[in-house]
């Protein structure tokens, strides 16, 4: 097990498990970790890299392996049962950890992971996502968090979210970043034995919830963007809420 930092909170079951997204960190959960505090057992975590947690010496950085890490932080909960709970690229580990763990995983909630249409981009889309961050890694960041958050969300989160992702190391977020863009959901639906629920904001494209929707039902937050459980945090809770009480 890679040397994981997370944060952990005492609680019923089921446990609630949160990943970060790409480039991101544990604590863009702390809105949630609030208002679930003393709901339920919690573990918050940063994957490899990412955070307060170290590299260590991995060469692999695809979604299965992140994935292993977070079956492995399973061991430290009490509950029987987990919700694991992933934003954006989160979400993809999230899927992958369900599908190693189905005992355990009673349900995963996705935030807003298929803004980018994963397992059906063509070698073009690909190389058209990646090659901005290889060129200018911090101009590309800010690019992606200009485009991609709501039309009411703050300077001062924009500001935070530039400063934070911006503080990765291209040595190994490029690399999670092409192993990401190259990542299929296509072989985990068949061995996922829990409900998904998708919690999006207004940009995921019709054709992704057409390609998709038979694996998951959704709510969509309107005014919301992609690090919507920061920028709208009550609207998040409640629809997070909605789908802990489903599964």
């Amino acid at each position: 097990m890679s040397d994981i930092r997370f944060d952990h909170y005492p609680g019923p079951d089921p446990a609630i498990v949160m990943i970060h997204g790409w480039t991101c960190r544990r604590s863009d959960w702390n809105a949630q970790i609030d208002h679930l505090n003393g709901r339920h057992e919690m573990l918050a975590l940063d994957l490899p890299g990412h955070g307060d947690s170290p590299v260590d010496e991995r060469a692999q950085w695809t979604m299965q392996a992140f994935a292993g890490d977070v079956v492995d932080c399973l061991q430290k909960l009490a509950s029987e049962t987990v919700v694991i709970m992933g934003h954006s690229m989160g979400g993809t580990v999230a899927l992958e950890a369900a599908a190693l763990a189905p005992e355990r995983v009673k349900g995963v909630i996705l935030a807003d992971t298929f803004l980018i249409n994963y397992g059906a981009l063509t070698a073009e889309e690909i190389t058209g996502f990646y090659q901005p961050f290889s060129d200018d890694f911090h101009s590309a960041m800010d690019t992606l968090i200009e485009n991609t958050t709501g039309p009411d969300t703050g300077d001062e989160l924009k500001s935070r979210l530039k400063r934070q992702m911006g503080e990765a190391d291209p040595a190994w977020a490029l690399a999670a970043w092409e192993q990401l863009l190259n990542w299929n959901p296509a072989p985990v639906w068949p061995k996922l034995k829990c409900p998904v629920h998708a919690i999006n904001c207004p940009l995921i494209p019709d054709t992704t919830r057409e390609r998709l929707g038979a694996h998951m039902s959704e709510t969509v937050i309107p005014g919301s963007g992609h690090f919507l459980q920061m920028e709208v945090p009550a609207a998040f809770n409640a629809a997070m809420d909605d789908a802990i009480r489903r599964f």
